[in-house]
């Protein structure tokens, strides 16, 4: 793996199909400085843009996978640089990213870096992870998407707890409330890329259309959802791969994807 310099705080590797995505900040615990998520935005895009990337993975260390926003740097910006300044664009291009997204979580998992594994599709978490949203103990609240999704995903009274008293969900914890794709043990890492490894195997548009669907279910009215799907259904039907996957199930064979879009 490329090693991380003081100047790459982000090592990439490609896996086969697969992008490895690792926050190396260890002086920092991972912390999430604008110019770590610049080169997170910057390399999804481009795994977004290779046709022979389907799926990437979002990694961590041992013992932390995010532990939050740079504080420091966060306490030097007016509030008028963070409403209109370039983490907020960054988010939003995080959120935008097509390409199935694994977070594979060991450690403290906290603050933004909590926020951006549930911005992934899929998450994968060590015995060891702990997962919470401390901001209310600095005076803030979760600004990249946490007090909404984190709602959606345990409903609004788990949610609340954590939030408003700040307590740290472990890996049992978040999997029993369906926070978690798959648990791992030590192995967290292998398991995440091996599921990841699953998920390019799979048909690419279909998979970027089935993200786009879900995601609509999970941030809109169903009616909405409904209407999205029903289109993202209509897209996939009329693609090439629809046609190999249906002829390759009727002659009782393995689907020959091509490498494009």
């Amino acid at each position: 793996m490329a090693a991380a310099t003081e100047q790459s705080p982000l090592a990439f590797e490609r896996r086969g199909r697969v992008a490895l995505l690792q926050l190396q900040r260890p002086e920092a615990r991972n912390a999430l400085s604008n110019e770590l998520l610049e080169q997170l935005a910057a390399r999804l895009a481009e795994v977004d843009a290779d046709p022979g990337l389907r799926c990437a993975v979002i990694a961590g260390s041992d013992k932390v996978f995010a532990s939050g926003a740079d504080v420091r740097a966060l306490a030097a910006q007016e509030p008028s640089e963070v409403y209109f300044g370039r983490r907020f664009q960054l988010w939003d291009r995080l959120r935008r990213v097509h390409t199935p997204l694994v977070a594979a979580v060991s450690g403290f998992c906290l603050g933004g870096g909590f926020e951006l594994a549930l911005t992934c599709d899929l998450l994968v978490a060590s015995d060891s992870a702990r997962f919470g949203l401390p901001e209310t103990g600095l005076g803030l609240i979760p600004g990249a998407g946490g007090t909404q999704r984190l709602t959606r995903a345990l409903g609004k009274a788990r949610a609340m707890d954590v939030i408003l008293s700040g307590r740290l969900l472990d890996a049992a914890e978040a999997d029993a409330a369906g926070l978690v794709s798959r648990r791992a043990g030590e192995d967290w890492l292998a398991t995440a890329l091996a599921l990841a490894a699953e998920v390019a195997e799979r048909a690419p548009l279909a998979q970027k259309l089935a993200k786009r669907a879900v995601g609509a279910a999970f941030e809109g009215s169903l009616e909405s959802g409904l209407a999205q799907e029903r289109a993202a259904f209509t897209l996939a039907f009329a693609s090439p791969e629809a046609k190999e996957g249906i002829a390759a199930f009727l002659e009782k064979r393995s689907p020959a994807w091509l490498d494009k879009d």
